[in-house]
């Protein structure tokens, strides 16, 4: 049984990691891809404009190629899912306390992403690949699109 779970599970992420390369290929930027995908996954019931929270992650946070777009998206993307109301608690030592096990999904989330690439840092991401308008590097961003999309499905469906 746990077996078939398992192959769910991963056809599940990997979905998630078609449905993101597929947005890149109509244009959405890294981050909004990501975003995108867990929106259409997870079936959340936001405005379809929500879209634009994205928008400003993209090229590594407006363009400037820093903190890569694909991870600030699944970010995003994984605090639709599993983000927290701070105003549930009423004291701000409450608050302080529950937002420590909040962070526990996006900090190994974070950390699988910089062991996989050694690096969170999109022009260090895209240097190896050439020009940053060129085929290699798109493709290269494409692939870790679908990577960051699959694990936003991942820890999604983890402790749910």
């Amino acid at each position: 049984m746990e077996q078939n779970a398992n192959s769910t599970n991963q056809e599940y992420i990997e979905k998630a990691e078609t449905v993101a390369g597929e947005y890149f290929k109509q244009g959405l930027n890294c981050a909004e891809c990501v975003f995108q995908s867990c929106l259409d996954m997870q079936n959340i019931n936001l405005p379809k404009e929500v879209i634009s929270l994205a928008s400003g992650f993209g090229g590594g946070m407006g363009q400037t190629r820093n903190t890569c777009g694909a991870i600030t998206g699944a970010i995003l993307a994984l605090s639709a899912l599993k983000g927290r109301n701070p105003f549930e608690k009423e004291t701000p030592k409450e608050r302080i306390q529950q937002i420590q096990q909040v962070y526990i999904p996006f900090k190994e989330m974070v950390q699988e992403i910089e062991q996989q690439y050694g690096t969170l840092i999109c022009k260090e991401l895209s240097a190896p690949h050439g020009d940053f308008a060129g085929k290699e590097r798109k493709k290269n961003c494409k692939q870790i699109i679908s990577y960051c999309a699959g694990l936003v499905a991942k820890y999604a469906e983890q402790n749910s």
